[in-house]
C-alpha cells in the first residue's frame, strides 16, 4: 500500500525544479508554456490522486 503512496511525490518533484518549465516556448493556443505546463500538472495531479486512493482502498477492504 505505501508503494502506492511513492506516486504523489512524481507531481511535487515536477512543479519544484522551474529550470523544466521556466520558458515560454512552446506555446499552447497563445499561452506561454510555464503556464499551461503547471495548468496540466493540475490535472495529472488529480488523475494520480485518484489512482492512489482507488490503490488504497482496494487493499483495505
Amino acid at each position: 500500500m505505501r508503494k502506492a503512496y511513492v506516486l504523489l511525490i512524481v507531481p511535487f518533484v515536477a512543479t519544484l525544479l522551474p529550470f523544466l518549465y521556466n520558458h515560454p516556448e512552446p506555446a499552447l493556443f497563445g499561452m506561454p508554456f510555464f503556464y499551461w505546463y503547471q495548468l496540466a500538472w493540475v490535472l495529472i495531479t488529480a488523475a494520480i490522486l485518484g489512482v492512489v486512493v482507488w490503490l488504497a482502498k482496494g487493499r483495505d477492504v
